[in-house]
């Protein structure tokens, strides 16, 4: 263990490099962006020639927040975008991202897209376990609940990547870390909680008042991405290095198990896509959507083993109160 302990810290450290100081980049800095960005607010938002912007703007692009300025930012991305190919340069970022192809008015299509599907996907597989495993299930709440919290995580980052803004951000980013804490959650209730309730609620409070102060760091101190990151990237590893070990030491037992391993390893190296770094393919598919696309499945084969562990729980508990 201690010999893999620099290698998780360097994949710490990357990925913490990753997210850098995300709202400052080569693009948005570069004198020709500044002026034309600077030419297109002066000729087209205000004055007469806002009210035409706003009267030609589609209803569904006012109602998801685009401005005028948002609208120069756009057309001069692109204009800068197009005279750095030319000049052979590589492509640069603009505020902390690649150039992406609006579509409508979402501005990140398919993250967007792979967000929805990851929601849909994770709400009809709670549909299915509702209607498969009984309340009286001793892990039913809390797999319940974690379906509640991945939702709503979900939700967000549609949200966010349709509309990249300071609030939908921190929405996504907030509501994100709630669904990696829940995830500790569900792995310590299903893997000690059974036996051990009082141990649980000890967790359960410690877990609440990390949330809580990691969002109060980010909303009144300091929103760090470097940090965010790297604060759920270890949650994560810890998440995974303690289902795996459970998986191990009833996979055996329990021939559902390989399910949960599967799903938490193949989770943990599509995170590894984050390490990736190119301009989005057809100005569209970057490393962020693939791996959200990645996750899509990975949800159906989790939720399908929580809800064969429920049922097997039910049973073993239902057998155990005959015997008595």
């Amino acid at each position: 263990m201690a010999a893999r302990a620099p290698l998780l810290l360097r994949l710490l450290l990357l990925l913490a490099a990753a997210a850098g100081p995300a709202r400052g980049s080569q693009g948005d800095r570069e004198p020709l962006y500044r002026e034309c960005l600077s030419r297109c607010e002066r000729q087209n938002c205000s004055g007469a020639a806002l009210r035409h912007f706003r009267d030609r703007q589609p209803l569904y692009m006012g109602l998801t927040g685009w401005t005028c300025r948002d609208d120069c930012q756009y057309d001069c991305m692109w204009l800068t975008v197009r005279l750095y190919q030319r000049g052979g340069h590589r492509v640069p970022q603009f505020h902390g991202k690649w150039p992406f192809r609006r579509f409508l008015c979402f501005q990140e299509p398919a993250s967007a897209l792979a967000s929805f599907l990851n929601g849909l996907a994770s709400l009809v597989m709670l549909r299915r376990y509702r209607a498969a495993v009984p309340p009286a299930a001793p892990t039913y709440g809390t797999c319940t609940a974690f379906a509640g919290v991945s939702l709503n995580a979900w939700f967000w980052s549609t949200v966010f990547h349709t509309r990249d803004t300071a609030l939908t951000e921190k929405l996504d980013y907030f509501c994100a870390s709630a669904a990696v804490l829940h995830s500790v959650y569900l792995c310590c209730v299903r893997t000690l909680g059974l036996q051990r309730p009082a141990l649980i609620s000890i967790f359960r409070a410690f877990l609440l008042l990390f949330l809580t102060c990691h969002i109060s760091y980010l909303s009144l101190v300091r929103f760090d991405y470097g940090y965010n990151l790297a604060a759920n990237a270890a949650l994560g590893m810890l998440t995974v290095g303690w289902w795996l070990r459970w998986c191990l030491g009833h996979g055996r037992r329990l021939p559902h198990v390989w399910k949960c391993a599967a799903a938490v390893l193949l989770l943990q190296a599509l995170a590894l896509l984050e390490l990736l770094d190119f301009p989005p393919l057809l100005w569209v598919l970057d490393a962020h959507a693939l791996w959200h696309i990645g996750t899509i499945p990975l949800n159906v084969l989790f939720y399908s083993f929580l809800m064969d562990d429920s049922l097997y729980l039910l049973k073993a508990n239902s057998d155990l109160l005959k015997v008595d």
